[in-house]
C-alpha cells in the first residue's frame, strides 16, 4: 500500500492508499473531490474505498462527488456517525476490521473532539516497517484536536489508546498545524531539548513548503504535551498530578493561544 498526501483547502491533507498491482485506491478523509479525481485519473487508478474518520464538512466533502463518479466504492465511518457522513455504507465499531490491498487495519473508536470519532491503525507486514494510524482530527503532529463535542476524559482516554502503539508508526493526521502547535508546546514545555530542535526543523520545513506530516509517535512522545500528561514538568504547569486535570489545563491554555 502506497500512501500519497494531497494537500486541500488552507491546511487539510486527504490521504490516498494506492495499490499499484491491482490498481485499487482508498482515499482517507476527502474534503474536496476534485484533487482526488485529478490523482486518480493521472494514474490510472479506480477508487474502492472511502474512510472517513468523522463528520466534519473538512474531511468528507468530497464524498458525493467521488461517488458519482465511482458509485461501487464503498464508505466507511463509525456507526455513532450514522446520518452525519455523506453516503456511509458501513458502520464501524471499535476492533472491527477493514481491507485494503495486502493490508487489513484496525478501527479505533477515538472521541473527544468529536464523539463518534474513529482512527485507522494499519499494523505493518513485518516487524521491521512501520504502521500506519490514519487519525484524522484526534491526534496531531505536535498537538490534538479541540474538544467539540467530547470531554477532556473522554480525548485523554483516546489519546491514551494511541500511546500505546509502537513509536515507528507513521501519524497521518489530517492537518498541517505541527509548526503552530509546537510553538505552543514549547511555551509550557521549556526545557524540552527534543522539543527546541524540532520546533527549528519544522520551521526550516514550513519555510520550504515541506509538509511535516507523517510524523513518528515516538517523536510525539517526547515532543507532544498532549500525549506527556504524565511529565512532572507539564503537571507543574498545570497546577495538578491528576491526568483529566493536567490535560483539560493544557487544552485549555493551547485554546486561548
Amino acid at each position: 500500500m502506497e500512501i500519497h498526501r494531497i494537500p486541500v483547502l488552507s491546511n487539510n491533507y486527504i490521504f490516498l492508499c494506492h495499490h499499484p498491482e491491482t490498481g485499487e485506491a482508498a482515499v482517507v478523509d476527502p474534503a474536496r473531490a476534485e484533487p482526488v479525481l485529478a490523482w486518480l485519473d493521472r494514474h490510472g487508478a479506480t477508487l474502492t474505498a472511502i474512510f472517513n474518520t468523522h463528520h466534519h464538512h473538512d474531511h468528507v466533502g468530497g464524498n458525493h462527488q467521488l461517488l458519482q463518479r465511482y458509485p461501487k466504492a464503498v464508505v466507511y465511518a463509525g456507526a455513532a456517525d450514522r446520518d452525519r457522513i455523506p453516503g456511509q455504507q458501513v458502520f464501524l465499531e471499535d476492533g472491527d476490521r477493514v481491507s485494503f490491498g495486502d493490508r487489513v487495519g484496525e478501527v479505533w473508536f477515538v472521541p473527544g473532539h468529536t464523539l463518534a470519532h474513529i482512527a485507522y491503525y494499519f499494523p505493518p507486514l513485518q516487524p521491521a516497517q512501520p504502521g500506519d494510524l490514519f487519525c484524522g482530527d484526534t491526534l496531531f503532529a505536535g498537538g490534538c484536536g479541540r474538544l467539540l463535542e467530547g470531554t477532556p476524559a473522554q480525548m485523554l482516554q483516546s489519546l491514551s489508546r494511541l500511546r500505546t502503539l509502537p513509536d515507528q508508526t507513521r501519524i497521518w493526521c489530517a492537518h498541517e498545524y505541527t509548526l503552530q502547535n509546537l510553538t505552543f508546546a514549547l511555551t509550557v514545555d521549556q526545557d524540552n531539548p527534543q522539543l527546541q530542535s524540532r520546533l527549528e526543523q519544522v520551521r526550516v520545513a514550513r519555510q520550504q513548503q515541506q509538509a511535516t506530516i507523517p510524523s513518528l509517535l515516538g517523536l510525539e512522545k517526547q515532543t507532544n504535551p498532549f500525549l506527556r500528561w504524565d511529565v512532572p514538568a507539564l503537571q507543574a504547569i498545570a497546577g495538578s498530578t491528576e491526568p483529566v486535570r493536567t490535560f483539560a489545563r493544557l487544552r485549555g491554555m493551547k485554546d486561548l493561544f
